[in-house]
């Protein structure tokens, strides 16, 4: 899988709330790159934890559920967008089905 805008998440790391995630995003990027899904039920058999928000949105749990990542799956494309990043705490504030790249 291409993941699109990967450069963002290693900006998140860089900020002090977020430094706990680097490892693990680290980790989660290499898995993904490696990864060929051609649906969500193919990722939610790797991904347990994975919540499955629409056909092509997906949160990811990080660092055991400290850290929430949403992306958008373009499956056929073999695409990932990463659409946000923040503490579960954050998460809990926003809509995952409806916050876009923008915010």
């Amino acid at each position: 899988m291409r993941i699109i805008k990967e450069r963002t998440l290693s900006d998140y790391c860089k900020l002090n709330k977020y430094k706990q995630a680097t490892e693990p995003l680290k980790a989660w990027v290499y898995e993904v790159k490696y990864s060929v899904w051609n649906s969500a039920n193919e990722l939610k058999s790797k991904y347990g934890n994975a919540s499955i928000i629409s056909a092509k949105r997906v949160v990811f749990n990080i660092k055991g559920n400290d850290y929430r990542l949403i992306v958008d799956i373009e499956y056929k494309l073999k695409i990932v967008f990463i659409v946000w990043f923040g503490t579960h705490e954050e998460y809990d504030k926003i809509d995952a089905k409806k916050i876009s790249y923008e915010n």
